[in-house]
């Protein structure tokens, strides 16, 4: 090429180089010595070794975990057959038992001084009767008056049954907690035995005298049935069981009067006839106490005959089976106090 005109350019080949050889340069800047790849059998062998260690590892790890995963699961959710008891049920079994535990310790500081300390009535209508249980004193009733009162609860401008909810109105004294473990208590059954225990540290509370646990039962009969026809009881029945019918009885029957009036029996000693039937025409004239009754036990408290409850004013005959000739006491269950306590002599 030339920039003359006219001028015909020229090609200019490269000028031709004579070949270079590489230049070795050091691919690793550590001293040969530490550059050693080859392995000896000993180091192959070791080698090897630690492989089939880490894999047999690796094998028992996966084992265990398997194993571990089907163990939880049937400690979860029982084995076949009913071989064991799922976990969660084995809890709200335990936690169940102390709820009953913690409301008895409830109606224990709350309940007692009115209902009794078993339940057998007072200035409180009586509680742990079979049919009131059934019918009644239903878990729902019971967070209603506790919650509400007996006057809002079932209309009664009468009833001494105070709000005992926190959340009512005035509020009571005990939170949701205890209103639902005193519930517990009212509702357990009378087939399981549960434990006394302390009321701030749950302990199990020792009998000083005989040195054992002290136990308790609960009041629900769960194979108890009303008779066929029975007539269920209203939601706010605050009476007893009304009292079986009277046996026929002959019109020259010997009959015993008594008036419970104040809380007290108008007599304290009576007289009846040994192994015959008589009768007791008992008048109770108190209201709004719990009710009255006569009881009829030996000395040592074994009751020989028991009487239902009257929880209203009203005149009731018991009929008293025969009696062996012998010195008995006569009570009212209810108000158990020297002035409803007397003597009977059968002869």
């Amino acid at each position: 090429m030339t920039d003359e005109p006219g001028r015909e350019g020229q090609e200019t080949l490269p000028v031709p180089r004579p070949p270079a050889e590489p230049v070795e340069a050091a691919r690793f800047s550590s001293p040969p010595q530490t550059r050693r790849f080859e392995l000896t059998p000993a180091r192959a062998a070791a080698i090897v070794t630690s492989s089939a260690s880490a894999r047999w590892v690796g094998f028992i790890a996966t084992i265990v975990v398997v194993l571990f995963i089907i163990v939880y699961y049937f400690y979860e959710l029982g084995l076949p057959l009913g071989l064991s008891t799922p976990r969660l049920d084995v809890e709200a079994s335990a936690q169940a038992v102390t709820a009953v535990e913690r409301g008895y310790n409830v109606y224990q500081a709350n309940c007692a001084r009115c209902h009794g300390q078993s339940g057998e009535g007072g200035i409180g209508p009586v509680l742990n009767d079979q049919v009131k249980l059934f019918w009644h004193l239903t878990p729902e009733y019971l967070r209603t008056i506790l919650a509400v009162g007996g006057r809002y609860a079932c209309g009664n401008a009468d009833s001494i049954m105070p709000t005992w909810s926190d959340q009512g109105s005035p509020p009571g004294p005990l939170n949701y907690r205890a209103i639902e473990e005193l519930i517990a208590f009212l509702r357990a059954p009378n087939d399981e035995e549960y434990i006394v225990r302390d009321e701030e540290l749950f302990t199990p509370v020792i009998d000083p005298e005989t040195g054992q646990v002290e136990t308790f039962s609960g009041w629900v009969d769960p194979d108890y049935t009303p008779e066929p026809g029975a007539t269920p009881f209203p939601d706010c029945w605050s009476g007893e069981v009304a009292p079986s019918a009277v046996p026929s009885l002959p019109p020259d029957v010997y009959t015993v009067d008594i008036v419970a009036e104040g809380i007290a029996f108008d007599i304290t000693e009576m007289t009846a006839p040994a192994d015959e039937t008589w009768a007791i025409a008992f008048d109770q004239r108190d209201s709004g106490v719990g009710g009255h009754d006569v009881d009829i036990e030996l000395a040592d408290g074994t009751v020989k005959v028991n009487n239902p409850v009257q929880s209203e004013p009203g005149v009731v005959t018991y009929a008293i089976p025969p009696l062996e000739a012998g010195t008995y006491v006569f009570q009212c269950s209810v108000h158990p106090i020297p002035a409803m306590t007397g003597t009977l002599t059968v002869e």
